[in-house]
């Protein structure tokens, strides 16, 4: 499903807007939590979103609805489940036809199936893998075609601290974040590879880059729902003592997006208050 939502009177955007104006960004798990405040901070720059979700058509339309408010922009919405690799192609390819262009792709949605090693059937790896991790490849390697061919782009992987340090329960979900790692290195390096060849390296320009950040503990929908004693003590492995905002996540991961970060590719940016450093 695609759906183009626009603003019917013009509003004025931060000042800030200006550096991805004229932009395209896709963003998957886009209407809520931390895909919500990434794609919200990119068009506070000034790019125009396509919202990826892939279940709940209310909290899209409701998410589409609040954007168009708040922005002088348009937004789409594009369904799919990232587990196929069919939908993964299918999404970028929508966003490209309605927008003729793709600059930024943003691969935030993920899922988790918690269990120990021993009770995790082989269906529970699968699905975590299949989403976590081979959904950011085909969705990657989709926009990667397009990107090259232009000469510029950039992907954003949303990994976890979980890929860095482990979690009792989370064997499937660390295993994918922790894959994000090796992806987002050996992408950076082909873009890098394919463009020179091609002969479109050069001093200038916004460059094509690939890079990860690792959210922390984030105060999401999901951690919100954790008993406050767990979280408490969650809190005294954090140095800083707190959990992370979604917004603060969106910061670092606006700030990659950026043509002033071309020459950074290939890196891990963590967002974790020092927990893992």
């Amino acid at each position: 499903m695609t759906q183009t939502v626009d603003h019917p009177t013009a509003r004025a955007l931060p000042v800030e807007s200006g550096s991805l104006r004229g932009r395209v960004a896709l963003v998957t798990g886009a209407t809520r939590g931390i895909g919500a405040s990434i794609a919200q901070a990119l068009a506070e720059r000034g790019a125009t979103i396509g919202a990826g979700f892939s279940g709940n058509v209310e909290r899209a339309n409701e998410f589409a609805a609040d954007f168009a408010d708040r922005y002088d922009l348009p937004i789409s919405l594009h369904r799919g489940n990232v587990a196929s690799a069919e939908d993964c192609r299918r999404v970028v390819n929508e966003v490209i036809d309605q927008h003729g262009r793709l600059d930024i792709l943003i691969n935030n949605a993920g899922i988790t199936i918690d269990k120990t090693v021993l009770k995790l059937t082989d269906d529970d790896w699968h699905k975590v893998l299949d989403v976590n991790l081979s959904g950011s490849f085909f969705l990657s390697q989709t926009a990667l075609g397009h990107m090259i061919e232009r000469g510029s782009g950039r992907i954003i992987n949303v990994s976890s601290i979980i890929g860095e340090i482990g979690n009792i329960g989370q064997a499937n979900y660390a295993a994918s974040k922790s894959g994000l790692f090796g992806l987002t290195k050996t992408l950076a390096r082909e873009a890098a590879f394919h463009l020179d060849r091609a002969g479109k390296l050069g001093d200038h320009g916004a460059g094509l880059t690939v890079n990860t950040v690792t959210p922390g503990y984030t105060m999401t929908e999901m951690v919100a729902a954790v008993p406050e004693k767990v979280l408490d003590k969650i809190k005294l492995q954090i140095p800083l003592r707190r959990l992370g905002t979604p917004e603060e996540v969106a910061r670092v991961v606006t700030f990659l997006a950026e043509d002033a970060s071309s020459y950074i590719t290939g890196q891990v940016w963590g967002i974790n208050g020092g927990m893992d450093m």
